[in-house]
């Protein structure tokens, strides 16, 4: 019976901690613009599971150690320096997680996965639009070697269910004034 339940837990955690790293902007820009080369997409999934596992390895994760190991992840996987400032952020919900997991709690796991993946939809959409218009805007045919994305680190305005946006024409699509973020820049510089 306790196995089933711990088994029960893991598999929470793994996708808590799926949820929040695809939630974490800077990956998915990576990801969407290929910094990870032509595996980006399965060097992403792959992550998850290397998170997960250093995590099980390593019971007692001070906050620095998960930041570096995350940092020198983005950096080898994808060839991304993340200065935005989010890795403390990211780190710190990965260690929450953890924690619940310890602890066996399936339900905290559940609410912070599922709250987690209510408030990236805005955030996300708004900075993978932004970077894709960014990519088009080069000429030279090169790679984009730094750009700025908009997202909110606080989440306090996109508490909401998830709405998928209808389908349209993509040329047809424009950032409206009011979805720029003033105050909550992401910066994602590319590996010189």
């Amino acid at each position: 019976m306790m196995a089933g339940a711990g088994d029960d837990a893991r598999a929470l955690f793994r996708a808590g901690v799926r949820a929040v790293l695809e939630a974490w902007p800077a990956l998915q820009i990576a990801v969407e613009n290929g910094f990870g080369g032509v595996h980006s997409l399965e060097k992403a999934e792959w992550l998850g599971g290397a998170v997960e596992d250093y995590f099980i390895r390593n019971a007692d994760l001070e906050l620095d150690e998960v930041e570096d190991f995350l940092g020198e992840l983005m950096t080898n996987e994808f060839d991304t320096v993340v200065e935005d400032g989010s890795l403390p952020q990211v780190s710190q919900q990965l260690q929450t997680m953890f924690y619940h997991f310890k602890r066996g709690d399936g339900a905290s796991l559940r609410e912070m996965a599922s709250h987690i993946t209510q408030r990236k939809c805005r955030v996300t959409a708004t900075a993978l639009k932004t970077a894709r218009e960014t990519n088009e805007d080069e000429d030279d045919g090169g790679s984009v070697e730094e750009m700025e994305v908009s997202a909110t680190n606080d989440g306090a305005a996109t508490d909401g269910v998830c709405s998928q946006p209808e389908p349209s024409d993509p040329e047809s699509q424009t950032i409206k004034e009011e979805d720029i973020v003033e105050d909550g820049w992401t910066i994602v510089r590319r590996k010189k």
